[in-house]
């Protein structure tokens, strides 16, 4: 028996959940059968950020985020809304981020540029059923399916949010307009690509509304689409993709290409669909991997080099895929994957006030200028600066989901009627469990802290399982609290992540209390380089940045970032005890801005280097890193690593130096 402010709390069971999908949620028969999700997304809204992840996201309202609409023109003169701008994807895209980032943050102004929009667009719904323009003066093609992909998404949570009464009946008959459209012209191009979204969606539809041919049409559109499974069952494209420019090799095709296998399982029952999810990273990890846990694509497929970019749409198509993932899988190893690219990935690609962005990000990024030659497969000069639209303006139309979809799916509803963590940032979550409101509140500063404290409230004594995720790098949780002590029971937790589930009779309010520590670890990338991990984490040498403006736009500007200290560095680490190598600071919170900047980086490492002169640029980019061991007989030097996420110019994999006394 343990207590909890006065009130009994007893623990019934506390045991692991390893290696196995959660069995899913029970439906009730019918026609159009569809596999249950392993774990429930919760309504948007419900979980709410705290912390440094809401000042994250009231960073993106004020920054480019929550002002396109008042001067980009794809945006404030769509054709979505009568304009004569482009009336395809950009506002679709806008919007499916615009949506949470307004309702998470309970921001009037946002809520209201959300609404004219959807209600423009449900306004002048075609009478045919169709949403949106038909054809735009861009060149875009009459009754592209495409664009609809992403306005569902956009739609589904608007009505989430808001109980709109429109919204389901209009999606209802654009999809009966869309499923004749599919027998007069089968998806190609980007729409082929991409048909998990949409049949996404349709589930979505699907369970408001329980209509079976909502799911004869997501099986139509996987019948036209084009197999991603299949295409990683046969890889082909073991390098840089120089000459060959084709969607199958696109990088945003791949990263929504990772849930469809997930997403079809649930129509075909299939398990390998369900799995391939795992295969698809093993081998763009083998072949295209970066420390980041993303991959290059500067458009297409590029190899390993950490000089080698990875759009930022792909970064944020890749969370939604994971998040899509994982709700269908109940797999815990797809939660690591999403931290690791949230908390390093994104972060990285902005600058820091989020009112300017890049195209490309390079893990290996000493330099963002626009002239002279390049190093991508086929992305242009802009591609790396920070501005409005470089490059191209698909990003600036996409990002925002990002960060708000990502605090949408902090936690999940489990089938034994608890929740479960997906990811760990601040957050409340306010739900019902048993028809009663349950609220959980996580109070951390993690990933630049370890310790994680969560207070579970709720109005009478109830029994309901907590489900913690364990980190592939985690020890099991030693889960302590207000006058409670849990301590683990059954086996001893194998390797790779998993749940571990806490069963209690929670009453009034409880706090439980854990840490997720972490030893040092070493990534190993292209030519023997290294890359330093803790945790989700990443650790890159920050090199000084001059900003050189290089023009204004009507709100905010573009950049070029030039390097103002050395960054060919190799490193003297002794793989085989690292907390000899590397020593970890902290440094106090910024309680008012972001923790993903240079100056406000809240934790670092001190590791000795040597200078490589013979390293430098080449093309415009760090030549890919020497082999290791290398030598170097310039003076050793303490260097300071820090976050991935709080860099604008770095290096993140380096060669590692012969091993010597040293001087």
């Amino acid at each position: 028996m343990i207590r909890s402010q006065g009130r009994h709390v007893w623990i019934a069971a506390l045991g692991l959940i390893l290696g196995t999908p959660h069995s899913g949620f029970a439906e009730p028969p019918r026609a159009g059968r569809i596999e249950a999700n392993a774990l429930e997304p919760l309504p948007l809204g419900r979980i709410k950020p705290t912390g440094w992840l809401k000042r994250q996201l009231e960073i993106q309202a004020a920054g480019l985020g929550g002002c396109l609409d008042e001067f980009w023109p794809d945006i404030k003169s769509s054709a979505w809304i009568g304009g004569k701008a482009e009336g395809w994807e950009r506002v679709p895209y806008w919007l499916d981020g615009l949506v949470p980032l307004a309702y998470l943050n309970d921001e009037p102004a946002l809520k209201a540029k959300v609404k004219r929009f959807v209600d423009t667009i449900l306004e002048h719904q075609q009478p045919d059923g169709w949403l949106g323009p038909i054809g735009d003066a861009a060149g875009h093609q009459p009754y592209d399916p495409w664009p609809l992909f992403p306005l569902f998404k956009a739609f589904l949570q608007y009505e989430q949010a808001t109980a709109d009464p429109r919204v389901i009946p209009a999606l209802l008959r654009c999809a009966r307009k869309l499923d004749k459209v599919l027998d007069q012209t089968p998806l190609s191009n980007w729409g082929k690509m991409r048909a998990a979204d949409l049949s996404t969606a349709l589930y979505a539809l699907h369970d408001r509304v329980r209509e079976p041919w909502l799911i004869d049409l997501a099986r139509k559109a996987f019948a036209q689409s084009y197999d991603w499974r299949a295409h990683f069952d046969d890889f082909k494209f073991t390098g840089k993709t120089q000459g060959k420019f084709e969607l199958d090799t696109h990088g945003v095709n791949t990263a929504m290409g990772l849930k469809y296998g997930p997403v079809r399982y649930r129509i075909s029952g299939d398990p390998k669909d369900r799995d391939s999810v795992f295969s698809m990273l093993e081998i763009l990890d083998k072949y295209h991997g970066q420390a980041t846990g993303m991959f290059t694509c500067d458009e297409h497929l590029a190899g390993r080099s950490p000089s080698q970019g990875t759009e930022l749409c792909t970064v944020v198509e890749a969370m939604y895929s994971l998040e899509t993932a994982i709700a269908i899988t109940g797999d815990a190893r797809l939660g690591d994957r999403l931290e690791k690219i949230t908390f390093n990935a994104l972060p990285a690609t902005f600058k820091k006030d989020m009112t300017a962005h890049q195209y490309d990000q390079q893990c290996n990024q000493v330099v963002c200028k626009r002239e002279g030659e390049h190093v991508y497969v086929d992305n242009g000069p802009d591609s790396n600066l920070y501005g409005l639209e470089p490059n191209f303006g698909c990003c600036t139309a996409n990002f925002h989901q990002g960060w708000p979809k990502f605090a949408s799916n902090l936690w999940m509803k489990t089938p034994g009627g608890g929740l479960a963590v997906v990811a760990y940032a601040p957050c409340i979550v306010e739900t019902e469990i048993q028809g009663k409101p349950v609220k959980v509140e996580v109070r951390t500063d993690y990933p630049f802290r370890d310790a994680i404290e969560i207070v579970v409230t709720v109005p009478e004594p109830m029994t309901f399982p907590l489900e913690l995720r364990v980190p592939e790098w985690s020890p099991p949780l030693m889960i302590e609290g207000t006058n409670v002590t849990v301590q683990r029971v059954g086996p001893p937790r194998n390797e790779g992540a998993g749940y571990q589930a806490m069963n209690a009779r929670w009453s009034g309010s409880t706090v439980v209390r854990f840490a997720l520590p972490s030893e040092f670890r070493l990534y190993r990338g292209d030519h023997d380089s290294v890359a330093v991990e803790r945790g989700p984490l990443v650790f890159a040498l920050p090199i000084g940045a001059e900003w050189k403006k290089l023009k204004d736009n009507p709100i905010f500007a573009d950049w070029e970032v030039y390097p103002t200290t050395p960054w060919n560095y190799a490193l003297e680490i002794d793989p085989a005890n690292l907390a000899k190598s590397l020593s970890l600071e902290q440094s106090p919170l910024n309680a008012s801005g972001s923790l993903f900047s240079v100056d406000a980086a809240p934790i670092s490492l001190q590791v000795k280097g040597r200078r490589l002169e013979s390293w430098k640029i080449e093309r415009g980019a760090a030549a890919p890193p020497p082999r290791s061991p290398a030598r170097s007989d310039a003076p050793l030097e303490e260097l300071r690593l820090i976050p991935y996420g709080c860099t604008d110019l770095r290096i993140t994999e380096f060669p590692m130096l012969v091993r010597s006394s040293g001087r």
